[in-house]
């Protein structure tokens, strides 16, 4: 079996002929110590640099509340030297916008990281269906194009608002071999296809990807899952041909895995993932938590790489009500294409099907028994556009 194509990555961008945990471990005390220097003369509380690995522990997080609050406070280049922002501000949140900066070189090196991840999937000359937007130069959409022709291969461009109809139709004309995008819109075009679908292997990123929905791509597709996060420069693990975990781009990212009191835990346990991001250029995190629960792979991987990997990545859940267990309970329905949620104090769902559906109410009522739930059903149409442009969550409404 063939070692992850993204350490053969990693071992061009640092010029690392022979890659050994102790090199690479070395690598990161060395882009962790720069970092510390930088963000010290910013930070007066943090040290200037640190004797091991071990002494991160020591130091303070840093959480996403912080970025909303005061994001300009992490920047440790010149705004001349930011060729990219991310601003988002989700619901329930106070504070500002969650801005993160990215230089050009941090743009360069995720665009070459997604080529390295895709590549374990995609040839030369085939043709890759991109199921994020593309806003601009540098936004994910367009990254992810840049990475596919770096391959030699043919990126087939979408954007958010267009129909299943309009989807369908590109898919039919195109004939893409490949997907990279969101898991739930995979899977409903795959439910409403006519005829066979062409698409055959997907590299799925950008939300969770429950076991329902994991369980119906994988009985059709092969599948590539990614992680990663605005924080990580979009770009942080990727799948190899084990299929055994998401390998670490670790000479950019440096992982932990804390309990609820952030003390750090051993490699197979469950916990939140938080990262030190020693390759970012403009806007590097220390000690990040992402709120995201995963663990670090105990075993060495099949493949014979020796980057770390994440195991499936599980969203925290905020609020009595969970989109991502009820994907994991509603999409083990066939003829389910898509729905919203919507909760007050009752749980609403509104859901498009391709046959008559009546199990939904019931598979509500099996995860939250104490929760009136209302439940809406039609017939798919081909105008029908997904339910969610981005990730998928609960929309919540206080009542009165």
């Amino acid at each position: 079996m063939q070692r992850v194509k993204m350490e053969n990555w990693l071992c061009r961008t640092e010029g690392i002929s022979d890659l050994s945990r102790q090199k690479l471990q070395q690598l990161q005390l060395e882009k962790l110590n720069k970092m510390l220097k930088k963000m010290s003369r910013i930070h007066k509380e943090l040290p200037e640099s640190i004797e091991s690995l071990d002494q991160l522990r020591n130091l303070p997080f840093t959480t996403p509340q912080m970025l909303r609050e005061h994001p300009e406070r992490f920047l440790v280049c010149s705004q001349a030297d930011v060729s990219r922002v991310i601003s988002e501000t989700s619901s329930g949140t106070t504070g500002g916008a969650k801005r993160v900066f990215y230089s050009e070189t941090d743009v360069r090196n995720t665009i070459d990281f997604f080529a390295s991840g895709i590549s374990e999937m995609l040839s030369e000359g085939e043709k890759c269906l991109i199921g994020f937007p593309s806003t601009g130069p540098s936004s994910l959409g367009d990254s992810i194009a840049k990475a596919v022709e770096k391959l030699g291969a043919v990126p087939v461009q979408t954007e958010f608002g267009l129909s299943y109809g309009e989807l369908s139709g590109i898919i039919s004309q195109q004939k893409p071999q490949t997907y990279i995008g969101f898991p739930v819109p995979l899977l409903s075009l795959m439910r409403l296809y006519e005829g066979e679908f062409p698409i055959r292997r997907a590299l799925i990123s950008g939300d969770a990807c429950p076991a329902a929905v994991w369980d119906s791509l994988k009985a059709e597709l092969e599948l590539y899952p990614h992680y990663g996060s605005r924080e990580t420069a979009l770009g942080g693990a990727v799948t190899c041909p084990a299929f055994e975990g998401m390998h670490l781009r670790e000479n950019h990212i440096i992982a932990e895995i804390v309990d609820e009191s952030g003390k750090p835990l051993p490699d197979g346990s469950w916990g939140e993932l938080v990262i030190t991001t020693i390759g970012l250029e403009a806007m590097p995190l220390l000690r990040y938590r992402t709120g995201d629960i995963t663990r670090i792979l105990p075993d060495a991987c099949p493949c014979g790489g020796i980057t770390k990997r994440l195991d499936q990545v599980i969203r925290k859940q905020n609020g009595p009500v969970s989109i991502e267990k009820l994907d994991g309970r509603l999409f083990a329905i066939p003829e389910l294409i898509d729905y919203s949620a919507r909760y007050d104090g009752t749980i609403y769902i509104d859901a498009v099907c391709c046959a008559p559906c009546t199990a939904i109410e019931e598979k509500v009522g099996e995860l939250y028994p104490d929760i009136k739930a209302v439940v809406t059903t039609r017939q798919v149409s081909p105008k029908d556009v997904p339910a969610y442009a981005g990730k998928r969550h609960i929309i919540t409404e206080v009542r009165e």
